[in-house]
């Protein structure tokens, strides 16, 4: 399996598993994690999903040249057929938290918009190169990254194709750390495992208010704020977390990550 998966403590890894390649897709590989991100939001254990790349000289390069482009380009399917593994039009509310090492380029920057906290190793490298090729990064990110970012900022990213560090990703509002490479793995493991010590049932509702509110009229929106929030407010864990207040003790959630 080129697309690694495996689940410790609540926290299911993703792992680009294709390192002598700088971890590109194959058509495979999409396939593979798509079934991955799948598996993950329907695994009641798993509460955080954490996006990582094997190796140290790439997070993932994006789709293979020699397979997964010329496959599209020659019309055979549309790149909606991997839309499971974008995370396009899939319901997917467990946070995700990407630790970036080496290239993020192409279709690989596409899936890191897709995550919710990015950390990247400072010697981290950043670009979108697809109009050099003649083609666009129609993978979430002609949606996500103008919704993510600002106009300016994200209209360099894309237009340019040039190659961007990680302290200027920081600077746009792409990332949200950068460290060292030896504390990169460490960092953004003990981000993830913070929040699945967190109400699984509150940090999903948090994500699917943003992810789904936010087109919303502001009035419908509130309705809708109010009935999610109204679902945690009722629920175990929030009983719990009141009880372990008062006891003055952690609390011990047990809701569903389902």
């Amino acid at each position: 399996m080129s697309i690694a998966y495996e689940v410790t403590d609540g926290i299911a890894e993703i792992r680009f598993d294709r390192p002598e390649k700088l971890n590109a897709l194959t058509l495979e590989m999409y396939d593979q994690l798509g079934a991955a991100w799948l598996a993950a939001r329907d695994d009641p254990a798993v509460r955080v999903v954490l996006l990582t790349g094997a190796g140290e000289r790439a997070f993932c390069v994006g789709a293979d040249l020699h397979e997964s482009i010329p496959a599209l380009a020659s019309d055979r399917f549309d790149i909606s057929q991997w839309d499971p593994a974008h995370l396009k039009g899939v319901p997917f509310y467990k946070p995700i938290v990407a630790a970036v090492n080496g290239l993020c380029l192409g279709g690989g920057f596409e899936l890191l918009l897709a995550t919710d906290i990015r950390i990247a190793s400072s010697d981290a490298s950043f670009g979108l190169p697809e109009p050099a090729m003649g083609f666009v990064p129609a993978g979430g990110t002609l949606v996500r990254l103008r919704r993510q970012i600002g106009y300016a900022a994200a209209m360099e990213l894309l237009l340019t194709g040039e190659r961007f560090d990680a302290e200027h990703l920081l600077r746009v509002g792409v990332l949200n750390r950068v460290v060292a490479p030896e504390q990169l793995d460490a960092t953004a493991r003990g981000i993830a495992a913070g929040v699945a010590a967190l109400s699984a049932q509150a940090v999903q509702t948090i994500k699917e208010s943003v992810v789904t509110l936010a087109d919303l009229p502001a009035e419908e929106a509130f309705a809708r704020e109010a009935a999610l929030g109204q679902r945690t407010f009722t629920s175990d864990d929030a009983r719990e977390g009141l009880r372990a207040f008062a006891e003055r003790r952690a609390p011990d959630f047990r809701g569903s990550a389902g």
